[in-house]
């Protein structure tokens, strides 16, 4: 992680915050690539991740939208409310889980509320380079709760942005079936809350699975009155390790001594990616494809339907 500037800071709606970053003697930044995240390190020592939404072309500063969470565990809240103009913080070169793939015909974005923020770099970079045609709905739930509401209401988005407020009513939701009904060889970029994202996996299962691609900031889809216990076996050592409900397999390994990658810890990351030798496993996150759950598990939420897991942790 390198300590860059903050170089400016403002609220861009309701409970959203627009960081700029910079190199303290104005150097080139690392360069990234649409739907690329950030690792930051918060005032109260937290690490958090937060998507670029920024056009990749611009080499000399990284842009962040964070929404403050009152109810969260405390790394928006400081980030928003500890930082100001001028401070260094420490962050990390750009990473990417969510990149444009494949050779579309067209892309389909779908951003819910803070969701927009890879989003808006990959619409950024279409822009600026003239690539293949693309259509964003976004959905929210208010206009003043709206990040960069202003700038996707501009006439050069005439056509291509559909912006939708449900005021939270279910029975004004936006309608996605008309536009996810027939794929014509479109890409679907989906980022949002986990409501939003298992209907779009729903109204997408007749497409191929490699042309839809999730992210997403969501929570557990389950409560822990609803877990059920089972065991982690370790494949290497045959240790046994219980896991409790209302307690994460990240969580349990970590107790153990065990070391795992992690970052996120709402399954959206892809850090905790571990192989799953034997078991079947309940999989909440929204990174893996169905191929990739056959072996793979990620740790940080996911659980098991089986009595036992055997995972094999990385050396």
């Amino acid at each position: 992680m390198n300590d860059l500037v903050v170089s400016a800071l403002d609220a861009i709606a309701d409970g959203i915050y627009r960081f700029e970053f910079r190199h303290p003697d104005g150097n080139d930044l690392p360069e990234f690539t649409p739907g690329a995240h950030v690792h930051v390190r918060v005032p109260n020592g937290q690490v958090r991740r937060y998507s670029l939404c920024n056009d990749p072309i611009e080499e000399d500063r990284y842009v962040i939208a964070v929404k403050r969470e009152e109810e969260g565990t405390g790394g928006s809240k400081s980030l928003v409310d500890e930082t100001r103009v001028g401070d260094s913080l420490l962050v990390s070169e750009p990473r990417n889980d969510f990149e444009l793939k494949g050779n579309p015909a067209r892309y389909v974005f779908i951003a819910g509320g803070i969701g927009i923020t890879p989003i808006l770099s990959m619409i950024h970079h279409l822009q600026s380079t003239g690539g293949k045609p693309f259509k964003l709905y976004y959905l929210t739930r208010e206009a003043s709760q709206t990040a960069f509401l202003d700038e996707l209401s501009g006439p050069e988005y005439r056509g291509k942005v559909t912006i939708h407020h449900d005021h939270g009513d279910p029975d004004d939701t936006f309608d996605l079936w008309p536009v996810l009904e027939a794929p014509k060889g479109a890409h679907v970029y989906c980022c949002g809350p986990r409501g939003l994202m298992e209907a779009v996996r729903d109204m997408t299962g007749h497409w191929s699975s490699s042309s839809v691609h999730f992210e997403d900031f969501g929570t557990k889809a389950t409560t822990a009155e609803e877990d059920k216990p089972f065991t982690v076996r370790l494949s290497s050592t045959g240790e046994a390790i219980p896991v409790p409900a209302g307690v994460s397999i990240l969580e349990a390994l970590r107790v153990n001594g065990h070391h795992v990658p992690y970052s996120c810890e709402s399954g959206t990351c892809g850090s905790c990616r571990t192989r799953l030798l034997e078991g079947e496993a309940e999989h909440r996150d929204l990174v893996l494809s169905e191929a990739e759950q056959q072996d793979n598990i990620m740790v940080c939420v996911s659980r098991a339907c089986s009595e036992e897991l055997v995972i094999d942790l990385p050396q």
